[in-house]
């Protein structure tokens, strides 16, 4: 577990390698409570958690809003507490929950996005211009040519002298801006980026007879049939910055888009199993799964907590039912005498 000034050297860390990640930190506490304002803790895209801010209630609540935060990129406020309040101050998000603890934390949890890499392959006009662009917009440019220097590519993050793209990580997004200088070698560097997108600046006419040689040279059909050629978006666009601006508003459409259909699954069972056994045996109402395909998530009957049903590891079936746990220890209380919990219901039903 990491102190927190180890948390902060953690961060600046996995800043420069360019790995998103979302920083929580508790900034108000009702005691009794084992984390105090200013602590701090790493949450990465799998949901796994450095540092410390709190126990076995506050750890999968923090880790399912941190996830959102990093798909949508926007920080959030939580309150994790005893009971959930019936009104809780704009911008906080209550999770209730009773832990032995009894008290309550309020934790901002702020993603910190790693820059989009962008490799744009090609010295022409355009690809100088989209280079300067693209970096003023948020991405991490890559640009690759013979002769490439700070001169050609001065907002560049990396320059490459050539096409040799050894050692550089594999892009989402490439371009190619070659303009009749060694076009072909252009666009097999782009293909052996392994990047999913691929845009070449040439007419259509040109770019149809180089890929009927990029095939040829036994290249998959299907990754050459699917570079975008013309590139960008149609704005009517002649010169080489009005292209570069074509070309990086299409890049910028396929990234947000694809930002939307991405899919983020809830905390993983490793990280609820480090929640440890953390809840109280105080009886909720326990919420089974019903048979209905739109029922996505249930509620732990012992702390209270929304669990994913798909991804769930911690489930019992007991009188034909069907109940999920956000971890080992929630399980454990409710498998040692489940009348229990049944009977709390059928008194609050």
């Amino acid at each position: 577990m990491l102190q927190t000034d180890a948390v902060l050297e953690k961060a600046n860390g996995l800043k420069r390698q360019g790995i998103s990640f979302a920083l929580a930190t508790v900034v108000r506490c009702e005691s009794p409570t084992s984390a105090k304002p200013g602590a701090k803790a790493i949450i990465d895209s799998e949901g796994e958690i450095d540092g410390w801010i709190g126990g076995g209630c506050a750890q999968p609540a923090v880790i399912a809003t941190a996830k959102k935060a990093l798909k949508d990129g926007q920080p959030r406020l939580i309150r994790v507490s005893p009971t959930k309040d019936a009104v809780v101050e704009e911008g906080i998000i209550d999770f209730g929950m009773t832990c032995h603890s009894g008290g309550t934390l309020d934790i901002f949890i702020e993603p910190v996005m790693a820059r989009p890499a962008l490799l744009i392959i090609g010295g022409a006009p355009s690809a100088q211009v989209l280079s300067v662009l693209a970096n003023r917009i948020g991405f991490a440019v890559t640009a690759a040519c013979p002769g490439g220097d700070a001169e050609m590519f001065p907002e560049a993050t990396h320059r490459i002298d050539g096409f040799d793209l050894t050692g550089v990580a594999t892009p989402p997004f490439v371009v190619v801006a070659t303009q009749g200088k060694r076009d072909e070698e252009g666009l097999e560097a782009a293909l052996a980026s392994g990047a999913p997108y691929i845009a070449f600046i040439a007419s259509e006419r040109k770019a149809e007879k180089l890929r009927t040689y990029l095939k040829e040279r036994g290249h998959d059909a299907a990754r050459v049939d699917a570079i975008i050629s013309p590139a960008g978006i149609e704005i009517g666009a002649v010169t080489p910055e009005e292209i570069a601006l074509s070309v990086l508003a299409a890049v910028v459409k396929v990234r947000r888009e694809a930002d939307v259909d991405t899919a983020v699954t809830s905390a993983t069972s490793e990280q609820r199993q480090k929640s440890g056994s953390c809840c109280s045996s105080q009886a909720s109402q326990p919420q089974p799964a019903s048979g209905t395909e739109a029922q996505t998530s249930a509620i732990d009957p012992i702390c209270g907590m929304s669990v994913d049903i798909e991804t769930a590891v911690y489930k019992s079936d007991y009188q034909g039912q069907t109940y999920y746990f956000c971890c080992a220890g929630c399980q454990h209380t409710f498998e040692k005498t489940p009348e229990q919990y049944l009977a709390a219901r059928e008194g609050t039903a």
